[in-house]
């Protein structure tokens, strides 16, 4: 049996890439809201409106590992960079930095003190991913963060997934009420004109 080579030469890898969305961002609390808005507009143009479950909470998950990425993982002149893809169903979001040495805690994220001011956002993206994890950088010092929501046909979240605990909805609802708030609200920003309908 003969193996088709596709015609751009890149050998396919066990799963059938649907769609991609790669960008690097400057590792700055603006590069991080463009990162959080471009992955929602493209989950928009794939199909995923932003009212929707996969586009909200992706874009939760979005913008929790790329504040991370500027607050632990930021190195002086060097990017960050976000990667989107959609492969048979299942979305995978990845946060790559330049600083190998700060990892995020080895403990799972609900061991974390609940007063304190770090390791909150690692509650957050483990209660909305399906799986998530760290891995080192490709061929360059850093890490890699990333996590998976599974979907199923017209972007609805597949049935085995567990709904969060009360408290968690509770974050949860605060954290995309203040994701709403700082579209449009910061000068900056005004010029994109792309605040969610």
């Amino acid at each position: 049996m003969k193996s088709a080579t596709p015609p751009n030469g890149h050998v396919p890898q066990h799963s059938a890439l649907e769609r991609e969305f790669t960008m690097r961002f400057t590792s700055t609390p603006r590069g991080a809201r463009l990162a959080r808005r471009l992955v929602s507009h493209r989950l928009n143009d794939w199909g995923h409106p932003y009212a929707t479950t996969v586009n909200e909470t992706l874009t939760l998950i979005t913008a929790e590992l790329t504040a991370n990425a500027v607050r632990h993982g930021h190195v002086p002149g060097r990017d960050f960079h976000v990667q989107l893809t959609l492969t048979e169903g299942t979305f995978r979001i990845e946060v790559t930095d330049t600083r190998a040495e700060k990892q995020p805690p080895a403990a799972s994220p609900s061991s974390a003190d609940s007063l304190s001011e770090s390791g909150r956002g690692l509650l957050l993206v483990a209660a909305l991913a399906d799986d998530w994890g760290v891995s080192p950088r490709k061929a360059a010092p850093g890490k890699t963060v990333w996590a998976e929501l599974h979907t199923r046909t017209k972007g609805h979240p597949m049935t085995h997934r567990v709904a969060p605990e009360p408290t968690d909805v509770d974050l949860l609802l605060v954290t995309a009420s203040l994701l709403r708030d700082d579209l449009g609200l910061r000068p900056e920003d005004a010029s994109h004109g792309d605040r969610r309908p």
